[in-house]
Formats: structure tokens, C-alpha cells, sequence
């Protein structure tokens, strides 16, 4: 028997004033309890209890001994209704990183709702186009746009991506329409750059056959935003998520092309986060509102 088993029943026995009433408090024995009683006091070499057939009395030593003993209980207690606690409802900070468009554009939104309903979590979003490291970087969650999740996490595909090849109708009036991927290369293509993980290629499906290509352009840009403000001006083509166009071409500012090709094929919009056998409950109640809310079809497919 280790010291702080016989604490926690030495306080119990203090606090009931009896050992069988101990003994029913803990769910054992009073011969098991008495037995624990002995024990702690061989160990600490003191007289604890005063003990005849009638009563049963604190020693000088006892008294002093059972008020850490007694908090010591108090604080194991309030651990075990913590862990509770956290099990039963969400709370703590989250921790999320994402790209910065997908953020201020769809995620902001859901972080609303969720927020609402779960009063007692709090939200430290990081939006960076840079891929962070989840584990080292100290995140709960990683949204990502990809189609190749990292191995070693656990990845959840909340949409697919639908990426779209588009210009400014001022653009294709100057320099014509691209009716194949291969004519791409004849045309001036607005590229994100700048970021190491950053694809270069773009990669077309059209039946069975398959163009990966290096578009060529004068204008390579590390910022999302300024790539589109780009566009829109009417300086070139570029390939975009769906989640970031819709409203461009809505309103016409931008012209979808290449309708009969699947551009990078098999991306989707992702939720990745270290595997734990203990989900913490924040993490999983943040996942079930992201499906909730991106599925079954994204705000950028109604």
C-alpha cells in the first residue's frame, strides 16, 4: 500500500467518525480499512488514531496530519470531477491554423455559430497560407486544402475542392479563349509563388487523359488576394478554388473556362489533427459543426 491510498482513507475515517461508516463510504471492508489505518502509521512511525472499543480520538499528531490529508483528498476529488467535466462538455482555447482566404471568406462563419453555442471554448486562429506544423506549432487542428493529407495525422474530408479555370471577359476579348489545356501555354497566366509547399503544376482531367502543365506568365504573386485582384483586372488566366470565385463569377467579373476538364482533380477541404486515443472534447465538438456546416454541399456550391 503506497502513502497516499492510506491518506485518502485516514481522512475518510476522520471525516465519517467511524471505521464501517469508512468502510461504506470507500466501498471496501472495515478489516481492509483498519488494516490500511496500521499500515499508514507503521510507515509514518506515529500514533494517528486513539482507538478503544468505545471510541475513537484524533492523537496531537493526527490532528495535524489529517488537514493536509484532507485537502490532499479534496484536490483528488476536484481532479476527477474535472476530467468529468472535460470529457462531458466542450472547453479551453482551440487552436486552429488556415489558409487565409478559406478563413475570412467560410471558416469565420463557422467559427461564429460555433462560439454561440459552446460558450465555454475560446478560438486562437492562426491564418497563414504557409503549412504550419500541427504538433511542433502547438495546434489542435489543421483545415487544409490538398489532395494528399499528411500520413502520420488523422485527416477528415469535410468538402471537396472544385478548382476552376477562369479570366476577366476583358482578357479572353484581347487574346481569345482557351478551348484545351495545351493552349494555356500560348496565354499569360497569373501564378501563386512564393510559398516552398506551393504547387506549381496544373494538372487537367479530361476523360482518361491527363495534362500536367507549367503554365508560363510574367506575373507570379505570394498573395491570394492580389493574384484575384489581378485577374479581375484582366492581366491573365488563373486557376482558383471554387471557395474563393463564386463571387466573381457570379458576378461576371470572371469567366469560367475549360468546362469539359477536371482541374486538380481530387482535391478536398480537410480537417487534420494529431491522432490521440483521448479526442479532447473541444476538438471533436469543433469537427461534428464543421461537417455539419460544410456538408453535404459547401456554401460555395448552392
Amino acid at each position: 500500500m503506497n502513502n497516499l491510498e492510506g491518506m485518502i482513507t485516514f481522512a475518510k475515517v476522520v471525516e465519517t467518525r467511524s471505521f464501517s461508516a469508512a468502510a461504506d463510504a470507500l466501498k471496501t471492508s472495515k478489516s481492509q480499512i483498519s488494516k490500511q489505518i496500521n499500515q499508514l502509521e507503521s510507515a509514518l512511525g506515529v500514533r494517528l488514531l486513539q482507538r478503544t472499543t468505545r471510541r475513537m480520538s484524533l492523537t496531537e499528531i493526527g490532528a495535524a496530519y489529517y488537514e493536509h490529508c484532507q485537502r490532499i483528498a479534496q484536490e483528488i476529488d476536484a481532479a476527477g470531477e474535472t476530467v468529468t467535466q472535460l470529457q462531458a462538455e466542450p472547453r479551453g482555447v482551440l487552436r486552429i491554423t488556415s489558409p487565409v482566404i478559406f478563413a475570412s471568406l467560410h471558416l469565420a462563419p463557422a467559427l461564429q455559430s460555433f462560439l454561440e453555442r459552446h460558450e465555454h471554448v475560446e478560438i486562437d486562429l492562426h491564418a497563414s497560407d504557409r503549412t504550419m506544423d500541427i504538433v511542433d506549432d502547438g495546434y489542435d487542428l489543421a483545415i487544409r486544402i490538398t489532395d494528399k493529407p499528411l500520413p502520420n495525422m488523422v485527416a477528415r474530408q469535410i468538402a471537396p475542392v472544385r478548382w476552376v479555370t477562369c479570366a476577366a471577359p476583358s482578357y479572353l476579348e484581347r487574346h481569345g479563349t482557351p478551348r484545351t489545356p495545351q493552349e494555356l501555354q500560348d496565354h499569360q497566366c497569373l501564378m501563386y509563388q512564393g510559398i516552398p509547399a506551393a504547387r506549381t503544376d496544373w494538372r487537367y482531367l479530361a476523360g482518361n487523359k491527363e495534362w500536367v502543365l507549367h503554365p508560363k506568365g510574367r506575373c507570379r504573386v505570394n498573395s491570394s488576394e492580389v493574384l484575384l485582384q489581378l485577374a479581375v483586372d484582366g492581366m491573365g488566366i488563373v486557376l482558383f478554388p471554387k471557395y474563393i470565385l463564386g463571387h466573381y463569377l457570379k458576378t461576371g467579373q470572371l469567366v469560367e473556362i475549360l468546362h469539359d476538364t477536371v482541374a486538380n482533380p481530387n482535391m478536398g477541404l480537410y480537417v487534420i489533427y494529431p491522432p490521440n486515443r483521448y479526442m479532447q472534447p473541444k476538438v471533436r465538438a469543433f469537427i461534428d459543426h464543421l461537417m455539419a456546416h460544410f456538408t453535404p454541399v459547401p456554401p460555395w456550391e448552392r
